[in-house]
């Protein structure tokens, strides 16, 4: 590049306000943050006190998304949370069924179903959301595994893959095209219900620092891979404009 072409460029640049102050290490163009309008929606899956520390299935680091979720909160007009909801004696633990342990796994109806400690019963504390969670402003809370027989960790449909909860509908008619995903945990519930999402036609977009993993057997990087394949987007709370 010839010096003139330099520094007209340059020249360019700093009017720009691309490099002044800056320092020399930092890039000219800066990563554009993404707006949520009125076709958007946060979901904030699970934040409940049997996935933080104290509870029945504690996930490491769990209450960590709170002040992360209420903070990207006030970016959002649409907000929907989910609780786990099972019933005493449900089919996702190991409890129900003779001689297993909780972390093995079984044939069901529907497939495979990892058994867990008992978790999340209707109507106990346990299954509450977390104290310090502050949505004001989200409009539906969906409930899912409340069905004895079956587990659900997907917020649009439960583990047979054809029950729908209903919330694919309700965004639908509420006009949302987009879904960022946020909660507990990021390999199971979180993971199934963005996957379930980019099915049910919306565009899907996981805040990973906003989500804690399980990490069962290498689950967490297989969750990745899966939700990848199936084109949803893995980013940042930074990536998102917050008020």
């Amino acid at each position: 590049m010839h010096n003139t072409q330099r520094r007209s460029l340059l020249k360019s640049a700093a009017a720009l306000g691309l490099i002044g102050g800056l320092g020399a290490s930092a890039p000219l163009f800066a990563a554009a943050r993404i707006k949520p309008g009125a076709n958007a929606a946060l979901i904030v899956v699970d934040v409940q006190n049997c996935f933080v520390d104290g509870g029945t299935l504690p996930v490491k680091g769990g209450a960590e998304v709170v002040p992360l979720i209420n903070k990207l909160a006030g970016s959002f007009e649409n907000i929907v949370v989910t609780q786990d909801w099972h019933t005493q004696g449900h089919a996702s633990f190991a409890s129900a069924h003779e001689g297993k342990k909780p972390f093995e796994s079984t044939k069901l109806s529907y497939g495979t179903q990892v058994l867990w400690p008992d978790h999340c019963v209707q109507g106990t504390d346990d299954a509450a959301l977390h104290k310090d969670l502050k949505l004001p402003t989200a409009q539906i809370i969906i409930r899912k595994g409340f069905h004895k027989d079956m587990d659900s960790y997907s917020a649009f449909e439960e583990a047979d893959h054809k029950t729908a909860t209903g919330l694919g509908g309700y965004l639908k008619a509420r006009g949302i095209k987009t879904v960022f995903v946020t909660g507990l945990a990021t390999d199971f519930c979180v993971a199934w219900t963005a996957m379930d999402a980019r099915k049910a036609g919306f565009n899907v977009y996981v805040i990973e620092d906003a989500t804690r993993a399980i990490d069962l057997n290498g689950s967490l990087a297989a969750a990745w891979k899966q939700m990848s394949a199936k084109g949803v987007k893995r980013i940042q709370s930074t990536d998102i404009e917050t008020v």
